[in-house]
Parts: structure tokens; C-alpha cells; sequence
């Protein structure tokens, strides 16, 4: 007897069998009980996700001659014909290779004849996209007065080409991707009914790898029996060129690290043990679509498909793994894959790995927000003292050995409408100098970008300090204080309010000039350039 491949043997022969299909299943099961046959019947969904399974159950169910709430019973003559495709009231075309006109006019001149032994003529179309403008149109007369005795059950993956009056003449179903879980239960209860053992990382790497599909699943599943009756996750790599977790593992440590060496040996390891470069990329890319999911998602039940030990593993990954590193990887990943159609698929693959290992050979944005990352974690955050290798400000005077005389205080304005430098006066000098430098000022820059691009622009490469009430700018670009400068200044007033989004708080504003020459012979002298200095 000739060998039968998994898919087909195990194929649903009942509605009650079909996996992962539950809200379609359950829908016929309950209009076939109550006996309300529709004339038509579109199936949509990607492949293998049990489409033509379900037109052949629902061919028998129609005919069965004591259905089982709304389940054929396989005992009966008319589910048994059709069971051994021996219906010839059962006709399955396949639209790919019988796309014409002339093939839908003989379909037809058929459909008029009453069926030979069963109650319905049952026309199964597969890939009825595929049909030309013609056949559609021959096709839809057909539909709009179909006779009694005559079903049709159009599957597709494209509904999106179909017309829309073909649609509007059908009862439509769409197939979900059947979940991970369940396709994995289905390998399980196969091994156990065929005799051969499968570990649980092995069924989960073949419930990944066939994409929502049960009958990929279950191809591949063969495969790895021609292989080997023990299948491991070792196996199910070879057999399908796939990289496996351990490899996916250490690629991503090793990106991790930087160790742009170790991460090359690998892909060289797997190049020679011919595994495709472009799945490689596709693999990894959706390793790293696993750590980002368990980063993200707070949930205990995360859309995942892996063994409980690999799930730690991403967990531990997703620690050390910033959000925006893995967008990164993600992006570079899919546009590694997308140039391999026309490349060396190694050495691209190998140029995207050594930017991931190393952002500081790329020019791109989230390439340099990395590498300020990682010099802020370097680097501890710390307040700076201004006496700490920073240049005076023209509005403060270090206290020095020579007597100061006393000065006289300066008062802070009231009115908010007098000229800015009035306006925003520093405060009188001290004897302590408690500015520190700003750290949320790259914040307020990022603001002002958005609402004030042009004092943005100017304030490039600028630093502030806080002291009391007053928001100190050091800004090198000598037109700063012309901006600000007028009654009203708009600029003036931008910067206060994108300081206030970012602090919480009104600030003044006051100017930051390096000092040039102190006058410590003379206080009353120093004390009236700075007053000429305010306008004052």
C-alpha cells in the first residue's frame, strides 16, 4: 500500500475535527441542523487553514442521509461515495489551471442535469480568483439562479480579487491562522496515534514555522520523520534549513555584547551547515519580534510560541534589551531581507549584523540615540556646580580676597510687560554659587524644535542652569540675545513655555555670558559694567 501523507490522512473528516476553526464550524453545523442549505458558500483565509477540508465535509453534510447535529455520519452511502471520491455529483475545479470562459460554460451546461445519486450537485471552486473577467461574469449568471439541486463552495486566499458582485451572492466565511497551541496539540495526538516521540521545543519550532497553517505543520511534520522517529529541535532545524533557538540565542547575545566577532563565526557555522541566509534573517527578525513582545506585553499569557524554558530565556533578553534597540534590529532586519532578492544574501546579512553589534558605523537616528544611550549609562547623571571647570557668568563675580564694598540690592520687576532684559534680571551676586546645570535642557530643546524651530536652531550646542527662579542660558551663538530681546518677544516667550511643559514651573529668563575681565581692584566699577551690561 502506498504511503499517505500526513496532511491527507489526517485530514477532518467531520466539522467536530477541524482545529482552530470554531466560530465558521459551529455556524454550519448550526444551519445544517435546522436545515438551512445556502446556494452558495465562499471560504477565504490563508493556506492550509482547512478551507477545501471543510467543502468536502460540507459536501457530505448535505447529502449525509442522517446527519448528527449537523455532522455527517460517515456511515451512510452518500458519505461513503464521497469519502472514496466516487461522487460523481461531487465536482472539485481548480481555477489555477481552469481559469477560462470556456471551462465555466461547460460547468454550466452540467449544472443543469439533476445528480445522479446524490440529493445536491456539490461545485467545489479552489483559487476562484484565479478566474478571468469572462469566467466571472459566465460565473455569475450561474449564481443570481442557481437550480435547487445545486451548491457551489468557492475557496480562496485572495478575496480582495474577487468582485464585488460575486461576493455579494455568497455566504462568506473567513479562516483564521490557526493558533500555535493547537496545531501543536494536533502534532502531539498525531505522534501518539502514529508511534514516534516529539519534544515539546520540537512541536513548537514546527507550530511557528508553518505560519497559522495545519497543513504546513503537518508537511513538515513528515519530513522530519524521514528524518528521524525521535524529533528534536535539532531535527526539525536541519530538515527545514532553519537556524534553531540555540543559534537565534547566541546571535542576539552577541549583538547584545557587541561582539560583532562571535556573531560573524555563527552565521559562518551556519553557512557552511547550509542553512539559507535569507531564512536566517527572517528567523532572527522574528526572535527579536519574540523578546519585543515579551518586553512589551505584561500579561502571563503572551503570544509567544515556544517551550517554557525558551520564554525564560526571552524574558531575561527583554531585560537587557532596550525597546528602541530592538525596533532597530527589527527595521534593519526587514530591509536586509528585502534587498537579498538582489545581493549576496551572507554579506548583507553580515554588513546588518556588524550595524547591530556596532551602531557607531551607522549615521541613522536610532543608531545615534544608542550610542547617546550608552553614554549616559556610562556616565552617571550628576549636577554640575558652575565651579566646577565651567565658565563665569558676566552676571556673577566669584568672591575673591579683596574687601567687596556692600552692594546695593537690585529689585525684582513686578510688571511682566517691561522689556526683557528688565525683565528678566539674574538675581544680585552672592557669596555662594548654587547654579547647577539643567539636565531635562535637551528635553526643552526637543520642544522648542517643534514650536520654535528658528531660537531652536540658534540655542544648538547651548547649556542652562537653574538658579532659584531664574532659567540661565549659555548659548554660544551670538544672535540668541537678539531674539529674545523686545517687549514682546515671542522667542523669548517660547522658550519659558516649553521650559514650564518640561520643568513643571515658571522660570525668568537670564543671560549667561563667559566672563572676559574681573574687576577685583575696583567692586564699584565691576558692580556698574554689570548694570551697563543689563541696560540698567
Amino acid at each position: 500500500m502506498a504511503y499517505k501523507a500526513l496532511y491527507r490522512k489526517y485530514r477532518p473528516t467531520t466539522f467536530s475535527e477541524v482545529y482552530g476553526q470554531d466560530h465558521i464550524v459551529e455556524t454550519l453545523k448550526g444551519e445544517l441542523h435546522e436545515g438551512k442549505i445556502s446556494h452558495a458558500y465562499l471560504f477565504t483565509g490563508t493556506r492550509g487553514t482547512g478551507k477545501t477540508s471543510c467543502a468536502k465535509i460540507l459536501a457530505k453534510a448535505v447529502n449525509c442521509a442522517a446527519p448528527v447535529n449537523g455532522d455527517p455520519c460517515l456511515s451512510c452511502e452518500a458519505c461513503a461515495l464521497i469519502s472514496e471520491d466516487e461522487a460523481t455529483d461531487i465536482v472539485e475545479l481548480d481555477a489555477a489551471s481552469n481559469n477560462g470562459i470556456e471551462d465555466v460554460r461547460i460547468l454550466r451546461e452540467q449544472i443543469a442535469f439533476s445528480p445522479t445519486r446524490l440529493k445536491y450537485r456539490v461545485y467545489i471552486i479552489d483559487e476562484v480568483h484565479m478566474l478571468s473577467i469572462q469566467a466571472f461574469n459566465a460565473l455569475l449568471k450561474t449564481l443570481e439562479e442557481p437550480p435547487e439541486h445545486a451548491i457551489f463552495i468557492l475557496a480562496t486566499t485572495e478575496v480582495h480579487k474577487l468582485p464585488a458582485t460575486i461576493l455579494s451572492r455568497c455566504q462568506r466565511f473567513d479562516f483564521r491562522r490557526i493558533e500555535p497551541e493547537k496545531i501543536s496539540q494536533r502534532i502531539d495526538y498525531i505522534a501518539k496515534a502514529e508511534g514516534f516521540t516529539i519534544t515539546p521545543e520540537a512541536s513548537a519550532l514546527i507550530a511557528a514555522a508553518a505560519d497559522g497553517g495545519m497543513r504546513d505543520a503537518l508537511s513538515i511534520l513528515d519530513l522530519c520523520l524521514s528524518a528521524s522517529k525521535n524529533i528534536t529541535e535539532e531535527v526539525v532545524a536541519e530538515v527545514c534549513g532553519m537556524s534553531g533557538y540555540e543559534y537565534l540565542n547566541k546571535l542576539s547575545d552577541a549583538i547584545i555584547s557587541g561582539d560583532s566577532s562571535r556573531a560573524l563565526s555563527l552565521i559562518d557555522e551556519l553557512y557552511t551547515g547550509s542553512v539559507d541566509m535569507m531564512r536566517l534573517a527572517v528567523d532572527l527578525s522574528s526572535h527579536f519580534r519574540d523578546i519585543m513582545v515579551v518586553k512589551t506585553v505584561k500579561d502571563d499569557k503572551k503570544p509567544v510560541v515556544c517551550s517554557a524554558a525558551q520564554l525564560e530565556i526571552y524574558k531575561e533578553k527583554a531585560s537587557r534589551f532596550d525597546i528602541k534597540d530592538i525596533m532597530r534590529a527589527q527595521e534593519m532586519l526587514s530591509v536586509c531581507i528585502s534587498s537579498m532578492q538582489l545581493a549576496n544574501r551572507r554579506s548583507l546579512l553580515e554588513v546588518t549584523i556588524i550595524k547591530l553589534c556596532k551602531p557607531e558605523l551607522c549615521d541613522d537616528i536610532a543608531s545615534l540615540e544608542k550610542r547617546v544611550r550608552a553614554l549616559e549609562l556610562g556616565a552617571p547623571k550628576k549636577a554640575v556646580s558652575i565651579a566646577e571647570d565651567k565658565p563665569a557668568f558676566a552676571e556673577k563675580q566669584v568672591k575673591t580676597e579683596t574687601p567687596k564694598a556692600e552692594e546695593p540690592k537690585i529689585a525684582e520687576p513686578e510688571d511682566e510687560e517691561i522689556p526683557p532684559i528688565e525683565e528678566e534680571n539674574a538675581p544680585p551676586p552672592t557669596e555662594e554659587i548654587s547654579e547647577t546645570c539643567l539636565e531635562e535642557w535637551g528635553e526643552i530643546l526637543k520642544v522648542l524644535s517643534k514650536t520654535a524651530p528658528l531660537i531652536h536652531g540658534v540655542l544648538n550646542g547651548s547649556k542652562a542652569y537653574i538658579d532659584g527662579q531664574f532659567l540661565l542660558i549659555d548659548a554660544p551663538n551670538t544672535g540668541f540675545k537678539n531674539l529674545i530681546n523686545g517687549e514682546k518677544s515671542v522667542y523669548r516667550d517660547a522658550i519659558r513655555k516649553a521650559a514650564e511643559q518640561v520643568l513643571g514651573k515658571n522660570y525668568k529668563l537670564g543671560p549667561y555670558k563667559r566672563q572676559t575681565e574681573v574687576q577685583e581692584n575696583d567692586p564699584l566699577r565691576a558692580f556698574a559694567e554689570k548694570l551697563k551690561q543689563f541696560e540698567i
